[in-house]
């Protein structure tokens, strides 16, 4: 079901607009002037529409310097009435430009441009109002003077009103003001004028009583116009892009009665504006431009515009947008370098032109460089991107693209332009640039370098291609060097890397008095791991834990240890000997096993027996922090054994580990120390722990 959408589109942009309120209706039938008090003004007929060359004044001048325009109702009766477009101007003396002495040489000139305006002289100016609307065009010349009493240079005098130039409804007009002779560029105003839908026009406006009109529906990306109007009326419909200064027509036909007419896609842009009137002559139109805030209209304003650049010889480029309707939008030089999808738009000096659609510009660089594009910006967004042809300038260059300017004391500056910024050179940055920057400097001291801009400053393209090429060179040499030392690295370590890969297993079993001590264990076991030593701990194999319980995974690792020429170590804590104590009797024999929770306490079934029957040579090595434990205080059974106190006699301990080989003297002594500072903080926190448990 289509979505009629137009009145809510009606009241929002009425509700912005002037003619909403009540218009001022004018009594008098003829044109007038008339100025603000102490200005006189006399109106001349209408005149040829002539704009001559400006021309810069010798003397004061009178200039209009802010046009204004409102719409009026024209009235014979209270409700016969047409629209009519008021313009008001003000007035300003302005003084002619101040030459400059030293350069004309003239001393005696430039004092008399100063002289004061004569008491007894009015100042007097001839003031074009220039009115264009579809299909006609208008001149009107007022006479304006100002008494001497009132000429004081830069200085407003009063203003100028005109009533007024007979508009058509719902059109729009465009209104200019200048001088004759013309002093300066032009002021010019564009007035939209009301239509019928508005309730002013349709109770004062008598054409606007038989206008057909319409409404437009919206269903998806579909838009169509709906003509309501009565079976037997004959109208025209006309539809037309409204471009500045032109008019493109995309659809005018006589038809006949009510109509739904689907619009071309390609013709919806914001400028797409509506008129009817009936088929008769002389009829005003109902006209409409619904579309300038449409988003779907803006879209495809975009998509059919096009930047077209024209190149000739080494120096001249030209642009043209090519768009249906005025864009709102800027044209921006930008650098774009060789292999980059990104352009970067030129540092200053060079300025952003606005666009005027459908007419040739050009841009006054010194020397053509094929990474100098072109694009259009509209609201912060980049639309349009377009770089000169390659059967033209060639493809892209590895270049850099340097900008000079001067300080004081006429001292130059460089910096060189990046994706980050512009890097001033020479720097100790990290970017290319930097790091090429005094050979930069030096190709541009001895003319390598090309120059495309001398203003305020100057733009210089420096070629890097052989700069590249030395780059490539010394990367590949770098790289050659590199994979040997890899080489070399891997051969020296051959022999050390087997013997990590054949490293000597270590089974380490304690009792886990409190969080602690477990932590201390961690501790100790990361730091055998350092070692070529594969050591197993229960908190490393949680989950194989659980699976098997504590028993089976003790059988399953001893049994690996001792298969493989491996070591079982016994850290004994106070806790692990209350737990020995409770296996002995008091005449040495062993307790029948029970059922335990953690490993050293499943590990004591097969443990003492070892012990006890004389197996445990070369296959255990116990061990005990003398902080937590003394020497002593571990059940002499385990004493078969060489037994070692922690941290100090660190370095056998890990030579018994490690088992015989030839690992030098003095690198045994810097891994034993290096484990001792590893272990000394979770020491540190065990015995603080127990200072607290004794307090």
């Amino acid at each position: 079901m289509p979505v009629p959408w137009l009145l809510l589109f009606f009241s929002l942009i009425l509700g912005s607009r002037p003619w909403v309120f009540s218009l001022e209706k004018l009594a008098e039938s003829h044109d007038d002037a008339r100025c603000s008090q102490g200005l006189s003004c006399h109106l001349w007929d209408d005149v040829l529409c002539l704009l001559e060359r400006i021309e810069p004044p010798q003397d004061l001048v009178l200039v209009p310097t802010k046009l204004q325009t409102e719409v009026v109702l024209r009235c014979r009766e209270e409700s016969n009435c047409v629209p009519c477009v008021r313009v008001t101007l003000h007035l300003t003396v302005q003084e002619p430009r101040k030459e400059d002495p030293e350069e004309d040489g003239l001393q005696e000139d430039a004092e008399l441009t100063f002289r004061p305006w004569p008491r007894n002289e009015s100042l007097q100016a001839e003031i074009i109002l220039s009115f264009q609307a579809y299909l006609s065009d208008r001149c009107v010349l007022v006479k304006v003077e100002v008494p001497a009493a009132m000429v004081q240079p830069g200085q407003n005098v009063g203003s100028l009103v005109f009533d007024c130039f007979k508009a058509p409804v719902g059109g729009e007009v465009r209104i200019w003001s200048y001088t004759q002779p013309p002093y300066q560029e032009e002021l010019n105003h564009t007035q939209q004028l009301p239509d019928c839908i508005g309730p002013e026009l349709q109770d004062s406006v008598r054409s606007c009583w038989v206008l057909p009109w319409f409404n437009i529906s919206a269903e998806g990306d579909a838009i169509q116009l709906v003509l309501d109007v009565s079976t037997e009326q004959n109208y025209i419909l006309f539809l037309y892009w409204n471009q500045t200064r032109n008019f493109s027509t995309r659809f005018h036909e006589v038809l006949t009665g009510p109509q739904n007419i689907t619009l071309n896609q390609t013709d919806l842009v914001p400028c797409l504006c509506i008129q009817m009137w009936p088929n008769v002559q002389d009829a005003i139109r109902n006209s409409h431009c619904p579309f300038w805030e449409d988003s779907r209209a803006h879209r495809n304003l975009w998509s059919q515009s096009k930047l077209k650049l024209r190149v000739w010889g080494t120096t001249g480029l030209s642009w043209m947008v090519e768009a249906p309707c005025p864009l709102s939008a800027e044209i921006v030089l930008c650098w774009k370098p060789m292999g980059s999808e990104s352009c970067h738009p030129l540092p200053l000096p060079l300025p952003r032109e606005n666009v005027t659609v459908n007419k040739s510009q050009d841009f006054p660089l010194l020397t053509l460089h094929p990474n100098v594009c072109v694009q259009v910006w509209s609201r912060e967004k980049l639309r349009i991107q377009e770089c000169p042809p390659e059967d033209i300038l060639g493809p892209q260059r590895d270049d850099m693209l340097l900008l000079e300017t001067w300080g004081p004391q006429e001292s130059h500056s460089f910096c060189a332009m990046e994706t980050n910024g512009c890097t001033t050179l020479p720097s100790m940055a990290h970017t290319r640039a930097a790091f090429l920057g005094k050979q930069l400097l030096q190709d541009l001291q001895s003319g390598q370098c090309v120059q495309l801009w001398n203003d305020t400053g100057i733009l210089w393209a420096c070629s890097l291609q052989k700069y590249t090429h030395e780059r490539w060179v010394l990367l590949w040499l770098a790289f050659l060097v590199l994979a040997a030392c890899i080489l070399l690295l891997l051969l020296l370590n051959r022999g050390g890397m087997k013997g990590a890969a054949h490293a000597r297993r270590a089974l380490l079993l304690y009792s886990p008095d409190h969080a602690s001590f477990e932590r201390l264990v961690g501790t100790l076991a990361t730091a055998l791991w350092q070692l070529p030593l594969s050591v197993a701990v229960d908190l490393w194999h949680r989950r194989e834990l659980s699976a098997l319980g504590p028993l089976a995974w003790f059988h399953a690792q001893r049994r690996q240890a001792l298969q493989e020429g491996g070591v079982v170590i016994l850290l004994f804590s106070p806790g692990a000997v209350a737990l020995c104590q409770e296996w002995l009797q008091e005449v040495g024999a062993p307790q029948g096993p029970a059922p335990t929770a953690d490993t050293f306490a499943a590990s004591l079934s097969c443990v003492l027996p070892d012990f006890l029957e004389g197996r445990a040579a070369g296959c255990y090595v116990v061990a005990c922090f003398e902080e937590l434990l003394p020497p002593q205080g571990i059940p002499d059974l385990f004493h078969a054994v060489p037994v070692f106190s922690l941290p100090s006699q660190m370095p056998a301990f890990l030579r018994a580990l490690l088992g015989p080989g030839k690992r030098r003297q003095d690198t045994l002594k810097a891994h034993a120390t290096r484990v001792g500072q590893y272990l000394q903080p979770a020491l540190e926190e065990c015995l603080q722990l127990g200072s607290s448990s004794a307090l």
